[in-house]
């Protein structure tokens, strides 16, 4: 149950004064969230503040900068009869100057009363020159004498969404911070008056009313204590699961290896070294009476599935079942192509489960499934399903674990007793991000590149020499190479990424013909699959895609890849899309178009690319320029980014806080005692309430 003190806080938005239905739909919007909570208003914190207490003369105004300047109002000058579209202009002055306040649409009425001739009024916005003119476009405040001695002197500006004016966000935030309940403190003691932290409460006070324009920086103690909250938060859950898998007891599988051995055999090459640690590492894990809950994270093509399957060897050799789970159906098919003809020499069977299987075909599998003649299921989250039942699944392997959740985490563990976890990652995490998303895992990590593997050369190239790189791809495509073409998110949304990458196809399919293909996120599966299918086979040899294609493509043949906008992406993504050429015999090419300028941050950014293929230096760097949320692709897979922490900023605190919620639950597991059940205030602040289940779950 949540706490009842919490409740104020969890109220729907429209609970405040002001927000109506409409409203609320454009806050669902802002605050990515179908219903928005007070809570979720909260912590959308400022992203810069007006600072009104410049109070120039009118001869000192700098153009450009908001200012509050005390005027007297000269004259009015509505707009003529025949031209209502017109602006309404205002003439006001001091002793030094002239100034002309200038709206548009606005009723003469009301800014007659707002601006009487002969009054003085103090009027604040940012001023411009204007033919010859100093003027002031639709000032952001006007006041008399009374009005401004309440005037907020700094005021604070948050992101906003297209119909939410700054006015209704701050009027709203003032109503949510008048429900901010008195709250147990949850940190230890001596932790907060040691860094001189703010209480959580005081902490959203002081961001939402700062006195100073510093107060709102990331860096300021109120941030500071939120992101250590949020920090807490994520280690405790994450904690919590971990607890939650050893206390249920585990099953120790064994086998001879007979059944590793000949998929090891059906390799064209050797292990690498570190392949090799990885699987001693597991075996040994899965031979133990306690949960296995590990990490595997390699580069790209580093040769995370062999060692998958030939973990999951070990299990079915024990007379048990694996199940293998990628987020998309593209890559849950790679997977398959992967598997199945080293499972076949091992005389593994394998079937495949996404949406795709439907009817007398899916109920086939799942009554083979059921009867233990499945040895390994891959799919995508179809197995999670209620219908999707094991004989006795023994290890769930999940590709790509930033795109699903805990609580999905939870639930393909649920489909048998005592499941032992393996999570594949191909995207090389920070030791900060591991520590964040992947607390509550043991760690193995695929450093080589697996032989054969192509250097990638790679070149920036400005946007405006795109004719160049057609001319480059058309002579390349003579020649039979093949190449992939990448547009990107456009904004936040997948019809303008599909809408890029059609126009692009379109263009190119004029120059080249049906040597030109497209496949997007928004396909079929089977269309998806077939356009795949005529670029593996070499029928198309340029293939437009959208980011679909960032993980689990495998095309050796294909030895150019074109990223455009390159500056959109994150670091970590455009390597992995850059690993999707190299992979064969020929000399590959990566091409990063970018569009000119570039700032200080975007060329430091292209610059690592172009110096290393080391997708950990990569990934340091990435998070170090950009933030987490880019590292993990989160903006594109919309997986647990942060509200409120910057790690690049706050992340020096995750060892404290890994060790502080550590301790909590050393010695108080059921989080009983009185900072125990504080921090449950806390877990479900921050929406890690899930976690508080697992605890009465035992």
């Amino acid at each position: 149950m949540r706490p009842l003190v919490l409740n104020p806080l969890f109220a729907s938005l429209t609970s405040l004064p002001g927000v109506g239905p409409k409203l609320e739909t454009l806050y669902a919007k802002l605050l990515d969230r179908e219903t928005p909570r007070v809570i979720d208003l909260l912590l959308h914190l400022p992203s810069g503040v007006i600072d009104r207490r410049a109070r120039p003369k009118l001869n000192e105004v700098q153009p450009g900068q908001v200012v509050t300047v005390s005027v007297q109002v000269e004259e009015h000058r509505p707009p003529p009869r025949h031209r209502p579209r017109a602006p309404y202009r205002i003439l006001v002055s001091d002793d030094t100057g002239t100034l002309m306040l200038t709206y548009f649409s606005a009723r003469p009425d009301y800014l007659e009363k707002l601006l009487p001739v002969g009054e003085t009024r103090y009027v604040s916005g940012t001023a411009e020159f204007y033919d010859g003119m100093l003027q002031m476009v639709h000032p952001d405040r006007v006041v008399d004498e009374k009005g401004f001695a309440s005037l907020p002197l700094v005021e604070p500006v948050y992101p906003l969404t297209e119909g939410l004016g700054l006015g209704l966000v701050r009027r709203a935030m003032d109503g949510a911070l008048g429900k901010l309940p008195p709250l147990p403190e949850w940190q230890d003691e001596a932790w907060v008056s040691r860094e001189r932290l703010p209480p959580f409460a005081d902490a959203l006070r002081a961001l939402h009313r700062p006195h100073e324009p510093s107060d709102i920086l990331p860096e300021s103690l109120a941030w500071t204590r939120l992101a250590y909250d949020e920090l807490l938060a994520g280690q405790l859950a994450l904690a919590l699961v971990r607890a939650h898998m050893r206390r249920q007891a585990g099953r120790g599988t064994s086998s001879e290896g007979h059944m590793r051995a000949k998929v090891l055999k059906a390799l064209p090459y050797a292990l690498t070294h570190s392949q090799q640690q990885a699987l001693d590492d597991i075996t040994t894990d899965l031979a133990k009476p306690q949960r296995m809950l590990r990490l595997l994270q390699g580069d790209v093509g580093s040769g995370k599935t062999v060692v998958a399957l030939t973990a999951a060897a070990a299990v079915i050799e024990a007379g048990r079942q694996a199940a293998f789970m990628a987020p998309t159906e593209i890559l849950a098919r790679q997977h398959l192509k992967t598997i199945a003809p080293l499972a076949e020499a091992a005389g593994i069977r394998v079937a495949i489960l996404t949406g795709r299987e439907r009817g007398p075909a899916r109920k086939e599998i799942l009554d083979r499934l059921v009867l233990g003649d499945i040895d390994l299921l891959v799919g995508t989250h179809a197995l999670f399903q209620d219908d999707v039942v094991f004989h006795d699944l023994a290890l769930a392997v999940v590709d790509e674990q930033h795109r699903f959740g805990v609580h999905q985490r939870l639930a393909l563990t649920q489909k048998g007793d005592a499941v032992d976890v393996l999570v594949l990652t191909a995207t090389p995490i920070p030791r900060t991000l591991v520590l964040t998303y992947f607390g509550d895992m043991d760690i193995s990590e695929l450093r080589e590149k697996p032989a054969g593997r192509q250097p990638i050369d790679t070149r920036t190239i400005p946007l405006d020499r795109l004719q160049d790189v057609e001319d480059a791809i058309g002579r390349a495509i003579a020649e039979g190479k093949r190449a992939y073409w990448v547009c990107p998110l456009v904004e936040e949304s997948e019809k303008s990424d599909l809408a890029a990458a059609q126009q692009r196809y379109d263009e190119l399919r004029q120059k080249f013909g049906d040597k030109v293909d497209l496949v997007h996120g928004q396909m079929k599966g089977a269309d998806k699959d077939a356009a795949m299918a005529r670029f593996a086979s070499g029928q198309s040899q340029l293939l437009i895609a959208t980011t679909v294609i960032e993980v689990g493509v495998d095309v050796p043949e294909a030895t150019i890849m074109v990223i455009e906008h390159a500056e959109r992406f994150g670091l970590a993504q455009i390597h992995q899309l850059r690993g999707r050429v190299g992979r064969g015999t020929g000399k590959s090419t990566c091409l990063l178009l970018y569009r000119a300028p570039l700032g200080e941050t975007a060329k430091a950014r292209l610059a690592i690319l172009r110096d290393s293929e080391d997708g950990f230096r990569i990934a340091e760097e990435d998070l170090r320029l950009r933030g987490e949320g880019d590292v993990l692709g989160t903006r594109q897979s919309g997986s647990p980014g942060f509200t409120v922490a910057r790690l690049e900023m706050h992340g020096k605190y995750l060892g404290a806080v890994r060790d502080d919620a550590a301790l909590v639950l050393s010695r108080d597991p059921q989080l009983q005692t009185e900072r125990g059940e504080a921090l449950r205030h806390l877990l479900y602040l921050f929406g890690k309430d899930e976690a508080i289940k697992l605890i009465r779950a035992g």
